[in-house]
């Protein structure tokens, strides 16, 4: 049967609004200005700052902080922004090896947006931060990465009120959150628990005391003095239920050791799950027998052969070959070094932090995978400017 076409009045309407349009056009163009388009737009600009990417900074300022441990200031080539406890990859070319650790950012949120510098403070115990502290200068030109974690307040997820427990240079984050709660841009009541062996060993403590105020709390505990000043021993149960408000989350960042006593007095005081947020520490040595097996590594059209030793991780032995891979966490928990396993046997340090299809379809994270046999991988170029 045929297709009648029935009339209707939107069409006739069409019709007119057709017939209008080269006028209508016309009109527009007399009315317009002869002012250029806009080459960039602001939310263009938002987006560069919150993923400035990978860049190169000025090392423009070096600040002792305590006998092992100095405070680092970069002049960034792009101005971001970042939550108070995220951390930045820090790298540079050393001998042949491309070598990046991960460190919190000690300068506030607002410093970064409004001046463009951002401040790493770093203890002097590890490859890296060994070369830091006794070579680095400054004029010194770094690679800056993206601000990542997730060791930071979430209005969501965490109390209103936060606890935070710091030894060593975990004390960085914190330093973060304390100006960032002075400036205003987080808002929410820390009261920290700063643990250090003497009174020398404390670092920012003039700031950290400056900082103080309804928001925020400082209480010392030293391990190896004594001192009417501050709290003596080790942050127990007892001591955080002397400070502490009715309720609260905790944030904790330190060694290992730390952690292992911290997580005792969490169980007495009924605290766990989501309520309790530890920093990563970067993977460090394998202690096993050493043994050097070949490692294979695909990355784009390139195939490269390098050496991988027992005791280190893969993304290790790619560095040590000068090989620009990615790099962030060194803890196996941002996922950003995702490569494919073609072929070998390895093992994961610590707890296995995949996704289930990562572990299904065979990828594996370089930076906390030592090998165990030959191996080889197909690993994601580099980010570069």
């Amino acid at each position: 049967m045929a297709y009648k076409f029935k009339r209707q009045i939107f069409g006739f309407m069409d019709l007119l609004r057709f017939k209008k349009m080269v006028p209508t056009r016309e009109k527009m163009l007399a009315e317009g200005s002869a002012k250029p388009l806009p080459k960039t737009y602001r939310v263009n600009e938002t987006a560069k700052i919150l993923h400035p990417g990978m860049q190169d900074a000025e090392l423009i300022a070096i600040k002792d902080e305590t006998a092992d441990m100095k405070t680092y200031t970069f002049k960034l080539s792009r101005k971001m922004m970042f939550r108070a406890g995220d951390y930045v990859t820090v790298g540079h070319k050393i001998g042949g090896s491309l070598v990046s650790r991960p460190y919190a950012i000690s300068s506030s949120p607002l410093t970064a947006l409004n001046e463009g510098t951002a401040d790493v403070t770093i203890k002097k115990a590890g490859f890296f931060s060994d070369w830091m502290y006794d070579n680095a200068k400054v004029g010194d030109t770094f690679r800056i990465g993206d601000p990542s974690g997730f060791f930071y307040y979430d209005g969501v997820r965490d109390r209103k009120d936060v606890v935070g427990i710091a030894g060593g240079s975990g004390i960085t984050p914190f330093v973060c959150m304390a100006r960032a709660i002075k400036e205003g841009s987080e808002d929410f009541s820390l009261t920290l628990f700063y643990g250090a062996r003497t009174e020398k060993d404390l670092a920012f403590k003039q700031e950290l005391d400056s900082l103080t105020g309804d928001k925020f709390k400082v209480i010392y505990v030293l391990s190896d003095e004594e001192n009417d000043k501050y709290e003596h021993g080790f942050v127990t149960a007892e001591l955080i239920q002397k400070y502490a408000p009715a309720s609260y989350s905790v944030f904790m960042c330190g060694p290992q050791a730390m952690y292992s006593f911290a997580d005792k007095q969490m169980e007495k005081l009924g605290l766990g799950g989501k309520y309790v947020r530890k920093e990563s520490n970067c993977v460090g040595v394998r202690d096993v027998k050493p043994q050097q097996f070949t490692l294979t590594v695909h990355i784009r059209d390139e195939v490269f052969t390098v050496k991988a030793d027992s005791r280190e991780t893969l993304l290790t032995a790619m560095e040590r070959a000068g090989l620009n891979v990615p790099s962030k966490c060194r803890a196996g928990g941002c996922g950003y070094c995702h490569s494919r396993l073609i072929s070998g046997k390895f093992t994961i340090a610590g707890a296995d932090k995949r996704r289930m299809a990562d572990i299904k379809f065979g990828y594996l994270h370089p930076c906390c995978s030592y090998p165990d046999s030959d191996m080889e991988i197909d690993v994601p170029a580099g980010e570069s400017d």
